[in-house]
């Protein structure tokens, strides 16, 4: 096995800047901010990706798209990479709405994944919708020994944070606690028996533990990002 798989967040939107709950396909476009961090993420990169993909909303697409000029590597959509959907709360961006999306997220990484948000999904169904894209991804490309090459993802903060904890088995704590900001990452690579390991959330690698002043964190982290980071 050879490669890694990068799940990376999109560039900030505009939604992004209001600091809404936008998980509707397809959503608010890149800011011009948005777009110079998906040049400068593929700038950064080591060497061009062996495949680029991209979820079905408009700023996972506009992301990927000036990666794809940056590193001359063609941009392919895939459906069921989508943000999670929070659905009466879509749009909103007010403290009653943020902390009712982040009380449910949180009983979802604790385990309670049967929860659904009010009129959205439930952590089963955006794993049951994610996760299959990803082993397909893994069985045509990682797993295969002649692959080289990163299979980056250009997806969305909430849905990436809840199935890498997973996949990984990243401790909940450390995974509701670090958001992603726009164009982090978290790396995945795979194990033997389909397992994964993840060896980076954003610009921290290994072991991934809670710190212990997490509340302080969060705060600190809510306050300055936008909820579904």
């Amino acid at each position: 096995m050879s490669g890694r798989l990068v799940l990376v967040r999109h560039g900030q939107s505009y939604a992004n800047v209001d600091k809404r709950l936008d998980t509707r396909p397809p959503g608010a476009e890149l800011t011009q901010l948005g777009r110079e961090q998906a040049r400068a993420f593929a700038r950064a990169a080591t060497l061009p990706p062996g495949l680029l993909l991209h979820s079905v909303a408009t700023r996972a697409k506009q992301t990927a798209a000036e990666i794809s000029a940056e590193l001359a590597v063609p941009a392919d959509e895939v459906t069921g990479i989508h943000e999670v959907q929070v659905g009466d709360l879509e749009n909103r961006n007010d403290d009653e709405a943020v902390a009712g999306f982040d009380a449910v997220y949180r009983r979802w990484l604790e385990g309670e994944r049967d929860v659904p948000l009010p009129g959205g999904e439930s952590a089963d169904q955006v794993l049951d919708r994610y996760v299959p894209v990803l082993t397909d991804l893994r069985t045509r490309t990682l797993d295969n020994e002649d692959w080289t090459g990163d299979v980056v993802v250009v997806s969305h903060g909430a849905a990436i944070r809840l199935t890498a904890a997973v996949l990984a088995g990243v401790d909940s704590n450390f995974a509701f606690d670090h958001h992603l900001a726009n164009t982090e990452a978290v790396i995945l690579t795979p194990l033997a028996d389909g397992l994964w390991s993840c060896v980076q959330w954003g610009a921290l690698t290994p072991p991934f533990d809670r710190l212990p002043d997490a509340a302080a964190v969060r705060d600190a982290v809510e306050a300055s990002s936008d909820p579904m980071g």
